[in-house]
C-alpha cells in the first residue's frame, strides 16, 4: 500500500510554519488517538500515520530530503521507510513537545524553587499643583514581605525544608495513561519540591507575612492622569528567596477649583461684567504661579479666549511649557436698584436703530429667511 503525502496527512501546505504543523498534528492526533477510539484499527492507523508525518516534517533534514525526493528520500534514514514505524525519533519526545502545554509541560523540568513576587498597583491622587510642579509623597502600601523569623524559608528557625520524597525535589510527577505521558504537579509538595515538616510559627510555612509599608514616592514635575511611576522591588516578596515584584504608582490628578488641564495647556473661565466687556478693562486672573493682569479690549464678546503664553505646564517628558487659555464669560448684573434699572432702560432706548448687536441682527435675519422659506 502506497503512503499518503505527509502534508496531506496533516492538512497543511508545504510552506506551513513549524507552529502551524504542530497545531495541525495536535488536531489530527487528538481526533484519532486510540484512547478516544478504542478497538478502532482505522483510527489507530491514522494516528500512527499522523505521528510519522509530523516526525518527518518537524525535522529540518528529514523535511528537506522528503521535499526533494518524497518517501524514497527517507529510506534508510533511521528506518523511516519500513511501514508506519516512528523511525529513530523518540515518539514520546515528539508527543510531549506538542501536547506539553496541555498536560503540564514537557521535559520534566522543576516548577518549584524561587519565584518572583507579584507586581502591585497603587493609585495616587494628586492635586494639580503637585502634578505640575512635582512633589515627594509618602504612601502606605499593604503587601507581602519575607518573614524575618525564618528568613523567608517557611521553616522554623534551626530547621530546613526537606526534599520531597514523592517527586525527588522535581516538583512534578509523570503519569502514564496509554500513549499519553502526562506530567502533573506533585500532590505532596504542590510543586515546591520540598516539604516543611516544622513550619515557622509567624508565617505558618508560607515564608511571607502581610505588612503595610510606608514608601516615599518622588513625583516628577508635569505628570498627568494615567502616568505610572515604577518603584523597582517594592512589590510583593518572592517565594523561596525569589526576587520581589515591582510597585506601579498610577497617577490620578484631582479636579481643580479654577483650572482644567488638556495636555500641557490649562483652561479657566473668567467672569467679566457687562461694563468691562463693553468699555474694556483689566482683569485679575489666577495662574499656578500667582495672580496676573489680563487686559480686555472694549466690545469683548462672551466666550472669547485669551491666551497667556508659557503659563501652562512643562510636560514630564520635556519640551516647552504650555499656555493658559482664559475664556471670558459675561455676567449679567443682579439685585439692581430702581435707579440702575432706569439707567439701563435709558441706555437701551438710546440704542434703538443703532447697529450695536451685529450677531443678534444677523441671527434674526437668518431666522426670518428660514421661516420665509418654509411652506406651511
Amino acid at each position: 500500500m502506497s503512503k499518503r503525502d505527509y502534508y496531506e496527512v496533516l492538512g497543511v501546505s508545504k510552506d506551513a510554519s513549524s507552529q502551524e504543523m504542530k497545531k495541525a498534528y495536535r488536531r489530527v492526533a487528538m481526533k484519532y488517538h486510540p484512547d478516544r477510539n478504542p478497538d478502532d484499527a482505522e483510527a489507530e492507523e491514522k494516528f500512527k500515520e499522523a505521528s510519522e508525518a509530523y516526525e518527518v516534517l518537524s525535522d529540518e533534514q528529514k523535511k528537506a530530503a522528503y521535499d526533494q525526493y518524497g518517501h524514497a528520500g527517507l529510506e534508510g534514514a533511521g528506518g523511516m521507510g519500513g511501514g508506519h514505524g516512528f523511525g529513530s525519533g523518540n515518539f514520546s519526545d515528539i508527543f510531549s513537545d506538542v501536547f506539553g502545554d496541555i498536560f503540564g509541560g514537557a521535559g520534566g523540568g522543576r516548577r518549584g524553587g524561587p519565584a518572583r513576587g507579584s507586581d502591585l498597583r497603587y493609585t495616587l491622587d494628586l492635586s494639580l499643583e503637585d502634578a505640575v510642579k512635582g512633589a515627594t509623597v509618602k504612601i502606605k502600601v499593604p503587601t507581602l514581605v519575607a518573614c524575618k523569623t525564618c528568613d523567608g524559608s517557611g521553616a522554623k528557625p534551626g530547621t530546613k525544608p526537606t526534599t520531597c520524597s514523592t517527586c525527588g525535589g522535581v516538583g512534578q510527577v509523570r503519569m502514564q495513561q496509554g500513549f499519553f505521558s502526562v506530567q502533573q504537579t506533585c500532590p505532596t509538595c504542590r510543586g515546591k519540591g520540598t516539604i516543611i515538616s516544622d513550619p515557622c510559627r509567624d508565617c505558618h510555612g508560607h515564608g511571607r507575612v502581610e505588612e503595610t509599608k510606608t514608601l516615599s514616592v518622588k513625583v516628577p514635575p508635569g505628570v498627568d492622569t494615567g502616568d505610572r511611576i515604577r518603584l523597582s522591588g517594592e512589590g510583593e516578596a518572592g517565594t523561596d528567596g525569589g526576587p520581589a515584584g515591582d510597585l506601579y504608582v498610577q497617577v490620578n490628578v484631582k479636579e481643580h477649583e479654577f483650572f482644567q488641564r488638556d495636555g500641557k495647556n490649562l483652561y479657566c473661565e473668567v467672569p467679566i461684567s457687562i461694563f468691562d466687556a463693553c468699555l474694556g478693562g483689566e482683569l485679575e486672573v489666577p495662574t499656578l504661579d500667582g495672580r496676573v493682569k489680563l487686559k480686555v479690549p472694549g466690545e469683548t464678546q462672551t466666550g472669547k479666549l485669551f491666551r497667556m503664553r508659557g503659563k501652562g505646564v512643562v510636560p514630564v517628558r520635556g519640551g516647552a511649557a504650555g499656555d493658559l487659555l482664559c475664556r471670558v464669560v459675561l455676567e449679567t448684573p443682579v439685585n439692581l436698584s430702581k435707579k440702575q434699572k432706569e439707567l439701563l432702560q435709558e441706555l437701551k432706548d438710546s440704542m434703538k436703530g443703532e447697529k450695536n448687536s451685529p450677531k443678534q441682527e444677523s441671527w434674526f435675519e437668518g431666522m426670518k429667511k428660514f421661516f420665509g422659506d418654509m411652506k406651511i
